[in-house]
């Protein structure tokens, strides 16, 4: 089987190379839905919403963030191209250089940072089970394991990865694990009170459907260099969905839940401890391995993005990215980093809401025959966007700006996109 970085991001994978199907999607999917920083933004819904009202606002993020999430990937199913190379359909192919930098920076750091999340948790349960000052408490032994897992499965490739790993036997071990942490929940907590218990006030619904969105949204830059290899968009879409929801629902609902059952004090390190208190911190363990996948993503990805910028193959800039990562959590302080990261997360949910429209309202899932150089239409319903974004998020913090920034953009690109259709075909 050939490896998915013998493909150029720039053009499109052969149809006889297409081999994802609906289980691969859903096992990829499922298994990026899951892990520790799903836990830990579960445990930020659960003082201000409590248990009933965070689980609501989980389900109705999820759900609409994953049905949003599924439809961008039937555009890498259609187009057969990365999602990078998938935007210049829509901005044209300058116009698309500027979210591909965006994405490479912001990938960088997510990767970045999910070694960060899983070196900490490492090094906690190995104070747990041995002692602080042992080897397998060592933080930086455990960023150079993690750093180098990613990157190798980075530079393996998806379809290495998924049809190899995952869907044999990875995802088994994964529902093993949920499961696990499910009935010792069951088994020691009385779930009775903390369906009765009300959240505390400090924050608001909407704010808390904002964040579950925001989950499966923030792989919409991502998830074409994935399904440009699903061999139907029917497949794409199911398998991309169901995953996504089942995962995300699932462990964001059982962080909720652990946090107001055994770590009421929200604290990152409380819950983790509570998580390890359940089979001998086995399934914990698990998940922690399973966060290497997200890293994986963001690396591969990240070398997709930056190869719309560079001509050099996906697998080197993949083992240079994984490297880059790797140094940057052993050595940067990333706290202040992490506000740039959310800056730079903020522009991709309006940017997909314009790239929705026109691939399916305005071209009706078709390219177009010859590329320009930028679509001004698209790149000012963007900005639209990404305006509305801002505004909301600062005088309105209440209401959530991730969704309807997504649908002004979309609408946007539509009015301008068939104004300037109309004009066009009036000059003819």
């Amino acid at each position: 089987m050939s490896s998915p970085s013998t493909y150029s991001p720039n053009l499109a994978v052969p149809a006889d190379k297409r081999v994802f199907g609906a289980r691969d999607l859903f096992s990829l999917w499922f298994s990026l839905g899951i892990g520790l920083m799903v836990l830990q933004t579960g445990a930020l819904l659960a003082p201000g919403l409590g248990l009933a009202h965070a689980l609501l606002a989980i389900f109705l993020g999820t759900a609409v963030g994953v049905l949003l999430l599924a439809a961008v990937g039937v555009i890498g199913s259609d187009t057969g191209l990365s999602s990078m190379a998938a935007l210049k359909l829509s901005l044209g192919h300058r116009g698309a250089s500027l979210p591909a930098l965006l994405n490479l920076l912001q990938l960088v750091g997510w990767g970045s940072f999910e070694i960060i999340v899983m070196r900490d948790a490492a090094s906690l349960l190995g104070t747990r089970a041995f002692s602080e000052g042992s080897l397998l408490a060592n933080p930086l032994l455990w960023t150079l394991f993690f750093g180098a897992l990613a990157t190798l499965l980075a530079v393996s490739g998806p379809l290495t990865f998924v049809r190899r790993i995952l869907r044999k036997w990875g995802i088994w071990l994964l529902l093993a694990a949920c499961l696990w942490l499910t009935w010792n929940l069951f088994a020691r907590a009385d779930l009775a009170a903390l369906r009765a218990q009300a959240g505390d006030g400090s924050m608001p619904f909407a704010a808390g459907f904002d964040i579950a969105i925001a989950m499966p949204l923030s792989w919409l830059p991502l998830i074409a260099d994935y399904s440009r290899f699903g061999k139907r968009a029917k497949s794409v879409f199911g398998g991309t969905a169901l995953g996504f929801f089942i995962g995300n629902f699932w462990l964001m609902s059982l962080g909720v839940a652990y946090t107001l059952a055994f770590a009421p004090s929200g604290e990152v390190n409380a819950l983790l401890l509570a998580l390890a208190g359940a089979g001998l911190g086995i399934p914990l363990l698990l998940i922690l391995l399973d966060e290497s996948e997200n890293a994986f993503a963001d690396i591969h990805s990240a070398a997709v993005s930056s190869g719309i910028l560079l001509r050099l193959k996906v697998e080197h800039l993949a083992l240079a990215i994984g490297v880059l990562c790797t140094l940057i959590a052993c050595l940067a302080p990333l706290a202040q980093y992490q506000n740039f990261l959310l800056l730079i997360g903020s522009v991709f949910a309006p940017l997909f809401g314009v790239v929705l429209v026109d691939h399916f309202i305005l071209r009706r899932r078709c390219g177009h025959d010859s590329l320009s150089a930028w679509r001004w239409t698209a790149l000012l319903a963007w900005l639209g966007g990404v305006s509305t974004y801002h505004l909301l998020a600062n005088l309105y913090p209440d209401v959530g700006a991730t969704l309807p920034s997504l649908l002004l953009a979309g609408l946007l690109q539509w009015l301008l996109g068939r104004a300037f259709s109309a004009r066009e075909t009036a000059r003819a």
